[in-house]
């Protein structure tokens, strides 16, 4: 319920309606399906707009030189008028810098929460959207994401870590959460809830610089996994948390090569520039590549065994009736009196195939303008017919097989992730982001495998390539597709058998005094 007449004038001005749409509640400003490809233009990139433009673009607009990433780093520590809450992320973290335990590792995050958050401190927050600052707001939207995951999810990491079981969260957000964190979501095109964006795109900073500035990447080396840091943590601001949030964080920093990549070969292949289009795939490849092998980097920065010590805090709320967690969803206070489920964090990629409804749900938790510049190019590939100038060059054929099998290791890794990062530690059923977790990956998987195997069987023989660098390896490719395939087939049939519960019992120690995680780091 709304407490105070100005408050709910004020509320009111940030809450759009909302709108039941599928598993998620979505707002009525989500933006409408797009138009046909033939009409669409490519969308303005950071470098092709107005200083004034600039200055009131989003923060996650498109770039050639920073991608996927802010278009200016983040806001570390909040300005001193929001102190309570820059003091509650602080003091929540489970393990803390001097070695004592955090809120969440005693339980008393909850309590803190509804003793400490005040009308003064959403007052603070709904005026600092007024400034229409971006950085600001961001690093808000953030640290309420943070303040929220923590608060509703409390229950479920004390129950995991001191049974081996997730239970139930709590099903209330308090209303100087609630009210606060839908009026930032609101302003910034999100849903009201955590995910990849504010987890890490917006949780880092670099040690050195580097050279950059705002919109501009820098030296690409001040992307390294060691030149970064994590600004807020639910278990360890310097381990393996910390270590997950930033390898992703240094892959993106790559995403504005792939970026610029893309929109070349959308350019040469609606111009017919073969040379241009053979180009701009070797320049994807590339981009891919870099991406691949800090991908790579995630078993030294990030150890599996330690991944369920923090992994209670990225679930999410929904879908409705999948998530044992959540069965009756959450009533955010002062904003909606019905109950809200939202998905929680996922690195889930679009397949098209009977699980697409719910993977392109997970697009839709995106930054508006991610959101809008990916549907948009997808379109923009279509009209500009990329595959099928590929297929109709052999030596363009063969380059574009190479990008889809760096697409293949990226899913092909991401699932051996989840295998050795969760399957084997957990029976849990759903995934963070809400998805069958023996389901998604491995048809993300497949998918790409046809389409490879596919566009390898347009192009039969090889020896008439001139690079026989290039032929060799698509033959590698080739084989290796067909083998994975087979050997995926068999995995995901062995262990369906394996993990039927949706509860975790495969904790292997018993916790230790005091409840902190298990000498095995399960939990």
């Amino acid at each position: 319920m709304i407490r105070t007449l100005n408050v709910a004038r004020r509320v009111r001005a940030f809450q759009p309606r909302i709108v039941v749409r599928g598993l998620a509640v979505h707002a009525a400003t989500t933006p409408p399906p797009a138009v046909v490809a033939s009409q669409l233009a490519a969308p303005k990139l950071l470098e092709n707009m107005t200083v004034k433009e600039r200055n009131a673009a989003a923060l996650f607009t498109m770039s050639l030189q920073r991608g996927f990433l802010p278009r200016e780093d983040p806001l570390a520590e909040l300005p001193s008028e929001f102190a309570p809450i820059e003091s509650l992320l602080n003091r929540m973290t489970i393990r803390q810098p001097d070695g004592s335990r955090g809120l969440l590792a005693k339980g008393e995050f909850g309590p803190a929460v509804l003793k400490e958050l005040n009308q003064a401190t959403t007052d603070s927050v709904l005026n600092a959207i007024t400034t229409k600052k971006q950085p600001l707001i961001s690093a808000l939207f953030r640290d309420f994401c943070f303040l929220t995951s923590a608060y509703l999810l409390e229950p479920i990491d004390i129950k995991f870590r001191t049974t081996g079981v997730y239970g139930e969260g709590r099903d209330t957000l308090p209303y100087h959460l609630a009210v606060p964190l839908k009026a930032l979501a609101d302003e910034l095109g999100h849903f009201p809830f955590m995910y990849a964006s504010s987890y890490a795109l917006v949780n880092y900073r670099r040690v050195v610089p580097g050279g950059a500035t705002p919109e501009k990447l820098g030296d690409i080396k001040s992307w390294e996994t060691d030149n970064l840091r994590i600004i807020r943590a639910f278990e360890d601001p310097e381990g393996s948390e910390a270590g997950f949030i930033l390898v992703h964080v240094s892959m993106v920093a790559y995403t504005g090569q792939l970026v610029s990549a893309a929109e070349d070969t959308l350019a040469s292949a609606a111009k017919g520039d073969r040379e241009a289009f053979n180009s701009s795939l070797v320049a994807l490849n590339s981009a891919y590549t870099d991406i691949n092998k800090t991908m790579d980097t995630m078993w030294g920065w990030s150890r599996p065994i330690d991944y369920l010590k923090f992994r209670s805090f990225i679930f999410g709320s929904g879908p409705k009736k999948m998530n044992s967690m959540f069965p009756n969803g959450v009533i955010y206070e002062g904003v909606s009196e019905e109950p809200q489920y939202f998905r929680g964090e996922s690195g889930a990629h679009l397949p098209k195939n009977e699980l697409a409804s719910i993977l392109r749900d997970f697009r839709k938790y995106r930054p508006s303008a991610q959101r809008e510049y990916i549907e948009n190019l997808e379109h923009r590939a279509v009209d500009a017919g990329v595959s099928t100038f590929a297929h109709a060059d052999e030596h363009s054929l063969a380059l574009y097989i190479q990008n889809l099998d760096q697409i293949r290791d990226i899913r092909e890794r991401h699932w051996r992730f989840t295998k050795e990062y969760i399957i084997k530690r957990s029976d849990h059923a759903i995934a963070t982001g809400g998805s069958p977790i023996l389901e998604y990956l491995p048809q993300n998987l497949t998918v790409v495998l046809d389409v490879l195997q596919a566009a390898c069987a347009r192009l039969p023989m090889t020896a008439q390539l001139e690079d026989r660098e290039l032929a060799m390896s698509v033959e590698v490719i080739r084989s290796r597709a067909i083998a994975q395939k087979h050997a995926l087939v068999e995995e995901v049939a062995r262990l369906k058998g394996e993990v039927q519960g949706l509860d975790d019992k495969r904790v292997r120690a018993a916790p230790t005094v005091g409840g902190s995680v298990g000498s095995d780091g399960v939990g």
